[in-house]
């Protein structure tokens, strides 16, 4: 099984994935997961990359997905190619990575979404501000829909995260996906405080 984290920035991708991963080794899985080549990138070059350094760090992000696939059962992508698609068409315009990002996302088995309702936090190169993330989250919801991705939303901090998290997946169909992309009935708004209330109310827990 692959299963991708996307989201905005500071929404609390890379702790999710260690959390997952956790959880998952404690039930006696092989568990692999794959850090974010972009940041790696950022750390080592002092900077963000240029127009035409986005389309390899999007490969080998790639790359190293399907490289921890041939060690492990279950592999957590802490973020894809498509996160880079969309930073590179929404900064430089350029939206040829696209085809390529929306093709490697559509061979994961579960794609989870998370929320924007952690407080934004900064870490040098790779964030842009707190005013950036509602934009972002907008592009990747159009942008899995318009491919037919579908996609899970997370919700919730610590441990109700984690237990979101781990729901969505076991809903999800290890085969393949459905015909249809599945999201939150109100999956073309982005505010969070909604979309928090209809995700603990589809779970029956009280709103808070």
């Amino acid at each position: 099984m692959k299963i991708a984290l996307l989201g905005a920035e500071s929404t609390g991708k890379t702790q999710l994935a260690g959390e997952l991963a956790a959880h998952l080794r404690q039930q006696g899985k092989s568990i692999a997961v794959v850090p974010e080549v972009l940041r790696e990138w950022c750390h080592r070059e002092g900077r963000t990359p240029r127009p035409e350094e986005q389309l390899p760090i999007a490969q080998e992000q790639e790359r190293r997905v399907d490289e921890a696939g041939t060690r492990a059962e279950i592999v957590i992508a802490d973020t894809t190619a498509l996160m880079v698609a969309i930073y590179s068409a929404m900064l430089f315009e350029d939206g040829t990575l696209y085809q390529f990002a929306l093709d490697r996302q559509r061979s994961y088995d579960v794609t989870l979404l998370t929320g924007l309702d952690l407080p934004w936090i900064a870490d040098g190169l790779q964030r842009d501000g707190a005013h950036v993330r509602e934009p972002v989250d907008a592009l990747i919801r159009a942008a899995l829909a318009r491919a037919k991705v579908p996609y899970r939303l997370v919700y919730g901090s610590g441990e109700e995260r984690l237990a979101n998290a781990l729901a969505a997946i076991g809903s999800a169909t290890p085969s393949g996906p459905p015909s249809r992309p599945w999201a939150w009935s109100c999956d073309k708004c982005s505010d969070p405080d909604c979309e928090h209330r209809l995700f603990t109310g589809l779970l029956g827990k009280p709103n808070v």
